[in-house]
């Protein structure tokens, strides 16, 4: 081996003096051109510099640490242990412009029949918790027939206050009904030549309080409320009338516990007749109420005092089921009461009475009812009711034997019975299309008298609403009842004051013809001011009557102007 390196070292250095004589040789003055290219081919020897080597161990001698500079803030957020999925938040609209209320208008008409119309509405403004507003109208029209003229004129005030717990509200009310007893024997038209007239005035004042609601299950609620008038005719009619209600009712869980409580008290006077009447109403109850149920059991207390003294307990049961949420829902009630009558209440309904009226209140025995009601799908809503009735003392009008363009009001004393079917629907196609009506088929079985005087067994009400566009609109209705009857007397009664015992050998029956009555409308609104209305009543023009000699106006039409503000 150390031969081989020997070897290898004499030849190196032999190379390397060889070039240096050659080199020598050359005088250094002489210049050379090289033309020669020498290539020199070799293997690649990287040279590297001198590199910094690294411990492979740590230094730990080096103890210095860093510390950053933190600033950091803790949020207070409550931990939601809450897997479900989260709803979007809508975002919020961009607030409109409130809109301009309309609170007040005034309008007036006038057409055929020397029809006359003024009306006027006035109200506060938009504030729901303190309201003030008020109304007055006028009505009236003269007929073709002799002194076939009626008037009516209205004025009301009333308020509401929504209070922190409570609710304030109240009216008074000032009406005037003006007429003629008018009445025709078209086979004796001469009977009547000087109609006479008759007016009726009231003055009513109501008042109530009632307690607002709250979501608080075990809450008491309560509710008070006042109403009394004073009402007289032309004549020496005179009625006046007070009633107190009370309603108190206590929810625990499911069941509510609750009172109501009523007095009434009520005294009419004439030329030969004063009568007390007074009613004290005692009705305790308890109510389930659970989804889909609702049932109430209570009795109904009623004390007579007065002109007559008499104690009555009744049933009071409600129940209403749903079956089918929104679409069907079944209900029913059997109760009882003592209907307060009143000359007020007689002559709302029939305006031509004489003088001199027997009042006595009508006991309602036994009432049950039973039916069905829902929706059929958006804008379709129905119901239908099944009922039967008891009643002791029922009202009826009769013509008087003297004046024949008067009516008395007799009691068919015991038992009357009254069977009878209600149906209501109501379809609104969309909004600019609504319909609504209502039926109702009633057959009377009287006690003593031989038919229940002018109660007629089909009475049909019907609405159509059109709204063509936001300008124009029209309406629609008609009326329909069968025939009635109606019972004069062809000799002078035995008590001509109460018609106690019927006397069919004295009696003369007639049939009042039933009636079809159709009446249009339209309404243009010219503006946000300004419209214009016309309305048709009694399109077919039949004289058909509502009592016996009594004709209806024929037909008529009235159109006017109202403005809003």
């Amino acid at each position: 081996m150390k031969s081989i390196k020997y070897i290898y070292s004499s030849l190196f250095f032999l190379a390397a003096g060889l070039m240096t004589a050659q080199a020598q040789d050359k005088k250094p003055e002489e210049k050379t051109v090289v033309n020669e290219e020498i290539e020199v081919v070799r293997p690649y020897k990287p040279i590297l510099a001198e590199a910094v080597k690294l411990r492979r161990s740590p230094n730990l001698d080096d103890v210095k640490t860093y510390k950053a500079k933190l600033n950091y803030s803790i949020t207070d957020r409550k931990l939601e242990l809450n897997s479900d999925i989260q709803k979007l938040q809508a975002q919020a609209l961009a607030e409109e412009k409130a809109s301009i209320l309309v609170n007040n208008y005034v309008k007036g008409a006038f057409g055929s029949l020397s029809t006359l119309l003024g009306e006027a509405y006035f109200n506060t403004g938009k504030d729901e918790g303190l309201q003030l507003g008020g109304y007055i109208k006028h009505f009236s029209q003269e007929g073709k027939l002799n002194k076939q003229n009626s008037s009516n004129q209205q004025l009301s005030v009333f308020g509401r206050s929504i209070l922190e717990e409570n609710t304030v509200s109240g009216r008074i009310n000032l009406e005037r009904n003006g007429t003629y007893f008018y009445g025709i024997d078209n086979a004796n038209p001469a009977l009547n030549p000087d109609p006479q007239k008759q007016a009726f005035s009231l003055i009513e004042l109501e008042g109530e309080l009632v307690k607002n609601f709250t979501e608080d299950e075990d809450a008491l609620s309560y509710a008070v409320k006042a109403n009394g008038y004073l009402w007289n005719d032309k004549f020496s009619a005179k009625e006046s009338y007070l009633s107190l209600n009370g309603y108190l009712n206590k929810r625990i869980s499911s069941f509510n516990l609750g009172l109501a409580a009523s007095t009434e008290f009520g005294n009419t006077k004439d030329a030969l007749t004063s009568v007390g009447n007074n009613l004290l109403r005692l009705n305790p109850y308890i109510r389930l109420q659970v989804k889909g149920a609702k049932v109430t059991a209570g009795i109904n207390f009623v004390q007579e005092f007065g002109a007559y003294s008499s104690s009555k307990l009744f049933p009071s049961v409600t129940a209403d089921f749903t079956l089918v949420p929104d679409y069907l829902q079944v209900f029913g009630e059997v109760k009882g009461d003592v209907n307060r009558n009143s000359m007020k209440s007689f002559t709302d309904e029939n305006p031509w009475l004489n003088s001199n009226i027997l009042v006595k209140n009508t006991v309602e025995k036994l009432s049950i009812s039973a039916g069905i009601k829902g929706t059929g799908g958006p804008g379709f809503g129905y119901k239908a009711r099944f009922y039967m009735k008891q009643f002791d003392d029922m009202p009826l009008f009769i013509n008087n034997f003297d004046d024949f363009n008067k009516f008395d009001v007799i009691y068919d004393f015991s038992k009357t019975k009254l069977t009878g079917l209600e149906g209501e629907i109501s379809i609104q196609v969309s909004d600019a299309l609504k319909w609504t009506g209502k039926l109702n088929i009633d057959d009377w079985k009287p006690a003593s008298e031989t038919y229940s005087w002018f109660k007629p067994g089909l009475k049909v009400n019907s609405n159509f609403v059109y709204t063509y566009n936001k300008k124009l609109s029209f309406n629609a209705g008609v009326v329909i009842q069968d025939d009635v009857k109606a019972k004069v007397n062809v000799q002078q009664p035995i008590n001509p004051l109460q018609y106690l015992i019927p006397n069919p050998g004295i009696e003369s029956i007639v049939t009042v013809k039933g009636f079809v009555d159709l009446g249009v409308g339209a309404d243009y609104r010219i503006n946000n001011k300004f419209s214009v209305f016309a309305k048709a009543n009694n399109i077919l023009n039949s004289n058909y009557s509502r009592y016996l000699y009594y004709q209806v106006n024929g037909f008529n039409i009235f159109g006017g102007l109202t403005y809003s503000f």
